[in-house]
């Protein structure tokens, strides 16, 4: 059965606020924690804002699982980008063989890395690629719209289903990544969008284009809102016109983290392009969410400074794949394992004042 607007619609309606009982808990065991007031700084925010997630102060978030998308864009024709499209599916190739630097960072942090096929332009397999192909790529937005309405929501229901499936496997802290050469350019026109911004403000050099290059995309993204502009009439639609399968897909990632209580790591600016969507279908899902980094793609600030929210990361990163993900996944991790393991002055026998 296709997924509807109504069942959007009920989706939307199981996402509360965050538990601010269970925060102030949080809070008050890591105020008695052996150390100065504050003294952990933002990895004591990362333990309280568990907490208030997943109503507990002790939550465990070991299971760490990052769920990359991939999906090809129509846009690629109008030389946005650096790097080929067929660059697509080697990647996704080269993430399951597990050779990519988000293998390598989720490795390093003990986090799992599974790969979603929801939009590549050509068919790929390999173990442990899952499958949920809804369209070959999206078609050229400086023309018309990317999608339809249907296989929007039909992405988002694919992120849906692997955060469930990742969820149901133990899963206590998702992440974020992407893949899809050319995808700046559809993230920065929904910025520009949801954003109210203009394309120069939010478009930056994706792969590492020209100068020259650069000002043809910010035409490429001015004409694509222009083109789409009667069509922006939701954020369902805007997403089917503007943006990307795999954007849509962590989209529909964020939503179903955000319905079971479960924290969320959004990338870099790709991921955040998903991330709005969702915040525009509900805006309790922003409390569910980490943003691990601040891109070096130029509309990431603007969309930090709209969305009032601080990245925990400032490395210059701009690769996407959730490779910004997993490093936050660690300080994320570290917060809770300093509210449940350390030991508080009555517990150490330390006195204080």
């Amino acid at each position: 059965m296709p997924f509807t607007y109504n069942d959007l619609t009920a989706h939307l309606k199981a996402i509360s606020p965050v538990d601010q009982v269970f925060q102030d808990k949080a809070r008050t065991r890591l105020d008695n924690l052996t150390k100065p007031l504050g003294a952990l700084g933002r990895l004591e925010e990362c333990a309280w804002r568990v907490a208030g997630i997943r109503r507990t102060i002790t939550p465990d978030v070991s299971k760490k699982i990052i769920i990359t998308f991939a999906g090809d864009h129509g846009v690629v024709a109008e030389g946005v980008s650096a790097v080929p499209a067929e660059v697509t599916p080697q990647m996704v190739a080269n993430f399951l063989a597990g050779g990519a630097g988000v293998n390598v960072l989720a490795n390093h942090v003990g986090a799992e890395v599974r790969v979603v096929d929801v939009g590549v332009a050509v068919p790929i397999v390999g173990e442990g690629l899952i499958q949920s192909k809804v369209k070959a790529g999206t078609d050229n937005i400086r023309i018309g719209p990317a999608m339809s309405e249907e296989e929007a929501l039909a992405s988002i229901h694919a992120g849906i289903r692997a955060a469930r499936a990742a969820i149901d496997d133990g899963a206590g802290l998702l992440g974020t990544g992407d893949m899809g050469i050319g995808n700046t350019t559809p993230s920065a026109a929904l910025f520009a969008q949801f954003l109210d911004l203009e394309p120069l403000e939010v478009t930056g050099r994706g792969t590492g284009i020209s100068d020259e290059a650069l000002a043809h995309k910010v035409q490429v993204i001015a004409d694509a809102l222009a083109v789409n502009q009667a069509r922006c009439t939701s954020p369902v639609a805007t997403l089917a016109a503007l943006g990307g399968l795999e954007i849509a897909g962590i989209c529909g990632l964020i939503l179903e983290a955000a319905r079971a209580r479960i924290p969320v790591v959004v990338d870099g600016f790709i991921s955040s392009a998903g991330a709005l969507c969702a915040m525009r279908l509900n805006p309790h899902v922003v409390d569910y969410c980490f943003f691990s980094h601040m891109s070096a793609e130029q509309g990431h600030r603007l969309f930090f400074a709209e969305i009032g929210a601080e990245p925990l990361l400032h490395l210059g990163l701009r690769l996407g794949e959730g490779t910004g993900a997993a490093l936050a996944m660690s300080i994320i991790e570290a917060g809770v394992k300093i509210m449940t393991q350390m030991a508080t002055f009555g517990e150490a026998g330390v006195n204080h004042v």
